[in-house]
Formats: structure tokens, sequence, C-alpha cells
């Protein structure tokens, strides 16, 4: 009996193939590649959930196109006016915030102090966000830019 012959691609076919998978890389930024940008948010009349969500994805570099997730690219934010946040009823100490990923007893829940990781990539992002509770900071010489926050 004679072994069957491995299947192989023929014509086309095989330099496609060829050259689909030379030209897929996957982009990784290290710390010598990222540009940190510092950000100022006025935090007066905004609700404290969307406003935490959007610095937080901020924090994390969400918002850019070099965003990996094991690496710290995100920006320095500074929030001012924060003591004129606005949170209704007993959030501060009863709200929960819920997400499920799609599996049984998949619920998971944080509360307002765990919007962050906890882990060394969750301290490094802490340490980029200044929260200040009026409309003064001390980073002038860093020249930040406004951020743009969704009202929504």
């Amino acid at each position: 009996m004679v072994p069957p012959e491995p299947y192989t691609l023929g014509g086309h076919a095989a330099a496609n193939l060829e050259r689909f998978t030379r030209a897929m890389k996957t982009y990784v930024a290290t710390p010598a590649e990222r540009e940190r940008n510092w950000l100022v948010v006025d935090a007066s009349g905004q609700t404290l959930g969307r406003l935490a969500t959007q610095i937080a994805d901020t924090l994390r570099g969400k918002r850019k196109p070099e965003y990996t997730p094991h690496c710290d690219v995100g920006d320095f934010v500074i929030v001012v006016n924060a003591e004129k946040i606005t949170v209704t009823g007993n959030k501060r100490e009863n709200k929960r915030y819920y997400r499920h990923s799609g599996y049984p007893g998949g619920l998971r829940s944080r509360t307002l102090d765990e919007m962050l990781p906890r882990t060394r990539l969750g301290r490094a992002q802490l340490r980029k966000l200044k929260v200040y509770a009026g409309p003064d900071h001390p980073h002038a010489a860093q020249k930040p830019q406004s951020m743009e926050v969704d009202a929504r």
C-alpha cells in the first residue's frame, strides 16, 4: 500500500498564501516609541461615570492607534474642578458597574474605586492621573491640551 501524498497548494494559491503571511505583522508598542501627551479635563457639570470611563481609556491609551494591552502607552490626564462633578443619590457608596462576559457565571462588577486594574500597569496609569478640586493646577510647564469629552 502506498501512503497518500501530502496536500500541497498549487499555482496561484501557494503564491498568495506566502505573500499574505509575509505581509501580516502585528504592531507592538515599546516604551522607547511611546509619545505621552498632557491633557486637561474640566469636570464641572460632567457626570462621574461617563467622565471616568473616558479618562480611564485615555490613561490606558485606548484612544491611540498604537494601543498595546500589555504596554503603558497612555497620556497624562489633569482633572480640574473635580469638586463640581455630578453624582446623584447615594451612588458614591452604593453604585456598582456591571459587565458580563457572555459565559454562564460571567457577571463581573466594579465599584468607583476599581476603574483601573490593580496591577503594576494600573499603578503606572494611576500615577499619570492628577486630580485637583479647583480650577488651578501646577502643570503649566507641560503645556497640556484640552481633552474632548463626549457629553452624551
